[in-house]
């Protein structure tokens, strides 16, 4: 497309404007429409400022969009008092951030406005990817003949409670990452239609990398399960995430993988540890981060041992510097995770007949 040097004057100069707002001013809903004006089809840099499509249009602040994201899933009207118990913010600060969305047409009258869920849209979870192709070796004999996500537990197979809770919150695209036992996956589609399946020729020989490796373009915007989970609040799922976040429990002890947090961040991952967050194998990826592991966990994959690790190696790790996860906290009773085939028995007693 050609553009008249009068164009190119406009957007240079929306561009340095938008520069010196962004340095020094606090008003984003002035920001947020200077950037509506851009030309769409203009793809290049001035500034040093990327032209970015996903980039362009995340314009809200952490505390816009957690009141956006709150008010999207309340089934009432919630007061500013309320509004403050639910996401730990001050009143005052609750007072004001409602305002400055109230100004930006997101809200009226305390409910979201159609330009309210459409500032939230480029926060929205677009898939969940399950890594279900492992044997589960731990869990014999009851895995002998079956994939350990398809094993029953209460009656209810276990990959069966963590698609169920994507489908609560809006996510229908969904991918399973299948190996051992493959074919069994295939009695998924009789309940749920809507899944792909990723097929993984070298589950029994690598650790679960391998299957995150065949499913790493697809990481954008994206849940990344483990299928051996038993979730008890499905409203640990969301729809909408505004930054890239790993699921943990803190533990003033802890003898499992778990996850060194500060402010919020984490920022060592290891077996065992004092004082840390226990991980749970529930993590969201955004645009940015999903576009970057899939380059870093072909790499991770391919360095000396690199088939042997786990696959949040690649970004919590091997890569560690070029991401900032956040931890998301749950209670023990949140989510099960069954590793062992005594710990199967002990939440379904059905088991107990087993030897």
């Amino acid at each position: 497309m050609q553009l008249s040097s009068r164009k190119y004057q406009e957007i240079e100069n929306d561009l340095l404007l938008f520069k010196i707002m962004c340095k020094y001013s606090k008003n984003l809903t002035k920001i947020y429409e200077i950037m509506l004006n851009w030309n769409n089809n203009v793809q290049y840099m001035v500034y040093n400022i990327p032209h970015n499509e996903h980039m362009r249009d995340r314009m809200l602040n952490r505390k816009q969009f957690d009141l956006l994201n709150t008010l999207s899933s309340a089934s009432r009207s919630v007061s500013q008092r309320g509004l403050a118990a639910l996401t730990g913010y001050s009143l005052g600060s609750v007072n004001k951030t409602l305002k400055e969305l109230t100004n930006a047409g997101c809200i009226e009258n305390g409910a979201l406005t159609e330009k309210g869920f459409a500032a939230l849209e480029p926060y929205r979870v677009k898939r969940a990817i399950f890594l279900a192709a492992g044997v589960g070796s731990r869990l014999m004999p009851i895995t002998l003949n079956t994939p350990k996500p398809m094993v029953r537990v209460n009656g209810v197979r276990m990959i069966d409670g963590l698609i169920d809770a994507c489908l609560a919150a809006g996510i229908e695209e969904i991918y399973v990452v299948r190996g051992y036992f493959a074919e069994q996956f295939d009695q998924l589609l009789l309940k749920y239609p809507m899944i792909k399946f990723i097929e993984n020729p070298v589950f029994h020989e690598t650790n679960d990398i391998s299957s995150a490796y065949y499913a790493r373009h697809l990481m954008r915007n994206a849940y990344v399960f483990e299928s051996d989970l038993i979730l008890h609040r499905d409203r640990l799922i969301k729809k909408y995430h505004y930054t890239s976040d790993f699921l943990g429990v803190y533990k003033e002890r802890s003898d499992d993988w778990c996850f060194e947090v500060k402010d919020g961040v984490i920022t060592a991952e290891k077996y065992g540890g004092l004082d840390c967050w226990q991980m749970i194998g529930i993590s969201y990826w955004d645009h940015e981060d999903g576009a970057k592991l899939e380059d870093h966990i072909a790499r991770a994959y391919e360095l000396p041992g690199g088939r042997d690790s786990y696959w949040e190696q690649a970004p919590l790790t091997v890569f560690r510097d070029q991401y900032r996860v956040k931890i998301i906290p749950c209670l023990d009773g949140d989510v099960t995770e069954i590793d062992t085939y005594k710990e199967l028995k002990a939440i379904d007693p059905a088991y107990a007949a087993f030897q």
